[in-house]
């Protein structure tokens, strides 16, 4: 069989390399893909396409599913059109993915089915928002209510602070149209864990829990960024939370779906905060997360492609999943600067050419020039191991100590905290 991902990052080559191992696919195509697809065997890039070029090349080509990596694609409509065509693929319709792509809607969606999940008002009104804050308890969170890339979600601690996020959301319109309406939500202490699952639109069954590390910097300080490394299983997600979050959140998430219409097969990920007051739900994606899918698909030694068409019959329920026994991390290396101002075309084909085989690496954007791979993005590399969380980072960092470029940072403590 030949399946096409779309995207460009590690997220997709590492869906890439794990379907790759399947015995029954021939050839996995990843659009557009990045310089380091060559290293993966049975994957080959495209050219950047349209969806609708994306759906010729689907049709004329024999793809037997698509799997969707990048949000945007999700609310633009690609499954929409895909299966208008006939054509299977892995993803939300397109109002569905709204309880990715809007923050009200999806949190009117938790409200709405009694899910578990922090205080919140919405507004679009620049001074009622105002208003509200001059009366509020702090800390408080506010959110942009569309995609911002992960970064659109400031915890301000008074209303002088409070204020200047306001304004660089709604006035200064810092993530354009996604921040024009916000979402101020009670601020939650504790853990956080991201549970992806799988749904094939009657069962959601989760995949071992992660956790990613957010902030740039040491012991989760600094800027928000897209993700600078996980690991799985999350060690703060015992027992007692997982039971709350499938009795509150799981479950009543399933019937809301089905209640509302928005059922769909595909990805469901969930962002949780596990507090003393047991667990609350943050958000919803709609596909896999990054970097929580590197660590995670590398503990699971199901045949993928075997899931995968589980899920898109119907049939996840009947299909056991299995993992390895200790668990996986992923250290992310970023460009120097990032999230911020931050180089690009750095050479990383050093990484790639001394990788030790128990260390499997993921690049981001990047490009491939002649026999050399350059960065084209804020995050790098995402380099990943197996074992428990100490040893699985221990190889990274003792592979990463070997491989020196002053160009490129990465925390190192993930795991650790």
């Amino acid at each position: 069989m030949k399946i096409l991902i779309v995207g460009e990052g590690a997220r997709e080559q590492a869906i890439a390399h794990k379907l790759s191992q399947s015995p029954n696919v021939e050839e996995v195509y990843l659009c557009p893909g990045n310089g380091g697809t060559r290293y993966l065997k049975k994957c080959t890039n495209l050219p950047q396409m349209t969806q609708e070029e994306l759906l010729d090349f689907s049709v004329k080509t024999g793809i037997s599913y698509t799997v969707v990596g990048p949000e945007k694609d999700l609310m633009e409509g690609i499954v929409d059109l895909f299966q208008a065509h006939q054509q299977r693929i892995i993803g939300p319709h397109k109002d569905a993915a709204l309880l990715e792509g809007s923050k009200s809607f999806a949190k009117d969606f938790m409200k709405r089915h009694h899910i578990k999940t922090a205080a919140y008002e919405v507004f679009d009104d620049f001074h009622k928002a105002q208003e509200y804050l001059e009366t509020a308890s702090y800390p408080l969170v506010i959110k942009a209510d569309g995609l911002a890339q992960g970064k659109g979600v400031e915890i301000v601690l008074d209303y002088e602070s409070a204020l200047t996020i306001l304004t660089e959301f709604m006035v200064q319109e810092k993530f354009q149209d996604a921040s024009k309406t916000i979402v101020v939500e009670e601020y939650l202490v504790g853990k956080e864990a991201s549970i992806i699952s799988l749904y094939d639109g009657n069962h959601i069954v989760p995949l071992w829990s992660t956790m990613d590390h957010k902030k740039i910097g040491t012991g989760e300080t600094g800027l928000n960024t897209g993700g600078m490394g996980s690991i799985t299983p999350n060690p703060h997600y015992t027992p007692f939370m997982e039971e709350d979050f499938n009795k509150n959140i799981l479950l009543p998430t399933r019937d809301g779906l089905s209640q509302d219409g928005l059922t769909f097969q595909g990805i469901l990920f969930f962002g949780l905060m596990m507090t003393e007051k047991g667990v609350y739900l943050l958000e919803y994606n709609l596909r896999f997360g990054d970097p929580e899918t590197q660590s995670l698909l590398q503990v699971l030694s199901s045949d993928l492609h075997e899931v995968f068409l589980s899920l898109l019959s119907g049939k996840l329920k009947d299909t056991p999943l299995t993992f390895q026994e200790d668990g996986a991390s992923c250290v992310v290396l970023s460009s120097a600067g990032y999230p911020l101002d931050y180089k690009k075309g750095i050479d990383i084909t050093d990484y790639f050419r001394l990788c030790p085989e128990d260390v499997t690496l993921y690049s981001y954007k990047s490009t491939s020039e002649k026999d050399r791979v350059l960065s084209d993005s804020g995050r790098v590399l995402s380099v990943v191991a197996s074992g428990d969380k100490d040893e699985a980072t221990d190889k990274i960092y003792r592979f990463l100590e070997k491989v020196r470029n002053e160009n490129l940072y990465y925390r190192n403590d993930i795991g650790k905290i």
